[in-house]
């Protein structure tokens, strides 16, 4: 059963108030929900938004990652790395930094 926010952000989605904003909340609110493929895709669509939302690429990559998506994860992260730098988000750049470093560990030490 989805949470209230999530049938709240899905009522306002429904309506027709469909933007950047409101699909990261609701990829946010699957994640804390433990759907990462719910969350995946609403993250996707909140970067079809708005390519420079370096907030949204951080969380898809998790998303991703935590759906055993490793490539596409790490993929998600470069981009939201070059959003970042883009904008000067220097906080959200060096968190995926380390993302990705991670990522890019555990694939070469599978």
């Amino acid at each position: 059963m989805a949470s209230p926010l999530i049938g709240n952000l899905e009522k306002m989605l429904m309506s027709g108030k469909d933007n950047a904003l409101l699909r990261f909340g609701l990829g946010n609110a699957y994640l804390g929900e433990k759907q990462a493929e719910e969350a995946v895709a609403h993250l996707q669509q909140a970067v079809q938004f708005d390519p420079h939302y370096s907030a949204a690429w951080k969380l898809l990559g998790k998303a991703l990652s935590l759906c055993s998506r490793q490539e596409e994860a790490a993929a998600a992260y470069r981009q939201g790395i070059a959003a970042a730098q883009a904008k000067g988000d220097k906080q959200s750049e060096k968190e995926m930094l380390v993302f990705l470093r991670r990522l890019e560990k555990e694939q070469s030490n599978p």
